[in-house]
């Protein structure tokens, strides 16, 4: 293979490659004692797996040897022996056949490098290194280094060849931010549905008030590196516009002095209901202010990037996940917010404060359903539907208000799904949320009809739509399946079963 082939596809994938990772990915030497050079402390091995299996076909190919021969697999870790943190992850193929003795011994021994092995019993090898590319962590290997399943990592394959035979095959796997000559700031955040505004009469003095819950999926995953400009990558044309609107306006809030290149390594769409604006948004100016040293909270970071102004759930979902309720603002003449206007309408609002936070219990999935029909409100139309839908009647915000506080809120704690699912139902013809539905296609009603009739025990739709959502402990499969045949038979979508992040946003310095 073309070792400097495989280095030009990989940058075009992740980036800058450092000398020490291009090392890593190349090296016909031990990586063991590499590593060692590199950290300065010895390495020590960690078996996560071992064991004998016969060799599928796959595997005979690359071993050169006949299928359900007896090899070893053996799946370890490489760790920091001083600091125990994860180096690399790697899996091994070996053929007992080829094996002396003494050597099988110390292999089966599990917690020993396998390059030093190789030292220990003095044998003549050499490395043929066969591929060096980019592949997902996925669920498995993100939890060992501690990244996002959507983090590239750095992966080669290689055989040690004894005597002219593969005596062992080898994949070797870090992520594609270590072992770096620069610094990047990796953010990971989810995505969140809004269950409805509580207060859009005003007549009490406030206004608002938001209903959410924090979401692991879809998610945004981002990673931002000091520049002389301002370079975005990994997305369409109008999340690029968004990512750079809101990083000039970070970089001059905090006066940097400088630029910054972001690159979107996951993303989901835009004007669906997700809130994916504010996670964008205050996940650029976070990973900003890390990368130039400067210590804003949350509230502060929405407030810069013009988040908030109305609903204060996707500024605490960045921020603590959960099942969320916010106090919404002041309102009238002398208040925060003198009409009726959503978040896009408010600039310079704080964000609402939240009033209540409670873990979403981790049992009840949340089936999401995303009709391919028009994306929902934004921009002047959603302006102009406050203006003109607003104030609702007083009765139904008491009549909501009523719902939350002694159904909804009691579900949640009281872990009783059927309690907080109806809540869910009956919210959907009360208040702004009655608006928002008005607005929709009639099909709609029909396809939340179709999930609680398939077992649901709530479901409704997020802000302006299109996504639907809805709630269940069991017959997960049966609610997803019901809503995917519905879509299907009218316009077309998406499904996805997820779960509440009852976490915040988790922040890396790579």
């Amino acid at each position: 293979m073309d070792i400097k082939e495989s280095f030009t596809e990989i940058e075009r994938a992740v980036g800058h490659l450092s000398p020490v990772q291009k090392f890593l990915l190349g090296t016909d030497g031990s990586v063991t004692h590499l590593l060692e050079a590199i950290t300065g402390h010895p390495v020590a091995v960690a078996t996560l797996l071992q064991k004998v299996v016969p060799a599928d076909a796959a595997a005979a190919e690359r071993l050169g040897i006949r299928a359900g021969e007896s090899v070893n697999h053996r799946v370890v870790e490489l760790k920091n022996a001083d600091t125990g943190e994860i180096l690399m992850y790697a899996v091994s193929d070996t053929p007992l056949s080829r094996l002396s003795p003494e050597f099988k011994d110390d292999l089966m021994r599990a917690d020993i490098p396998i390059g030093k092995i190789i030292s220990r019993h003095r044998i003549e090898a050499r490395r043929e290194i066969l591929s060096a590319k980019v592949t997902p962590a996925g669920d498995a290997t993100a939890p060992l280094f501690s990244i996002g399943r959507d983090e590239p990592l750095l992966s080669r394959d290689y055989r040690i060849i004894h005597k002219g035979d593969p005596l062992i095959y080898i994949t070797e796997q870090f992520p594609y931010n270590r072992f770096l000559d620069e610094r990047r700031v990796v953010v990971e955040t989810g995505s969140r549905i809004h269950l409805g505004l509580i207060d859009l009469h005003g007549g009490s003095g406030r206004v608002d008030g938001g209903i959410g819950i924090a979401l692991s999926d879809p998610r945004v995953l981002l990673e931002a590196r000091q520049s002389a400009g301002v370079d975005v990558t990994g997305c369409d044309e109008a999340t690029t516009r968004l990512v750079k609107e809101i990083a000039a306006r970070t970089l001059a809030g905090i006066r940097a002095g400088a630029g910054v290149s972001v690159t979107l390594r996951s993303s989901y769409q835009s004007h669906a209901g997700l809130g994916s604006g504010s996670q964008l948004a205050i996940a650029t100016a976070k990973a900003i202010c890390e990368l130039y040293g400067r210590s804003l909270t949350v509230r502060e970071l929405a407030r810069l990037t013009g988040r908030g102004g109305t609903s204060g759930i996707g500024t605490a979902a960045f921020e603590t996940g959960g099942f969320i309720i916010d106090g919404g603002h002041r309102f009238g003449p002398d208040g925060e917010k003198k009409q009726f206007a959503p978040s896009s309408a408010s600039k310079g609002v704080r964000p609402a404060h939240v009033t209540v936070r409670h873990d979403f219990p981790p049992d009840w999935k949340v089936v999401l359903a995303i009709p391919d029909i028009t994306k929902g409100a934004s921009g002047g139309r959603e302006a102009d539907i406050f203006l003109k839908y607003c104030p609702v009647p007083l009765d139904e915000v008491r009549a909501l208000c009523h719902e939350v506080l002694v159904r909804m809120l009691p579900g949640i704690v009281e872990h009783d799904l059927d309690l907080f699912g109806s809540s869910v139902n009956a919210i959907q013809s009360l208040g702004f949320k009655k608006v928002e539905h008005s607005l929709q296609p009639k099909e709609m009603g029909g396809l939340l009809d179709a999930m609680r009739s398939a077992g649901a025990a709530g479901a409704g739709m997020s802000s302006f739509g299109p996504t639907l959502f809805a709630f269940c402990d069991t017959g997960v499969s049966g609610v997803e399946s019901a809503a995917r045949s519905f879509m299907d038979g009218w316009c077309g979508g998406t499904t996805l079963v997820t779960a509440a992040k009852n976490s915040g946003a988790a922040i890396r310095v790579a």
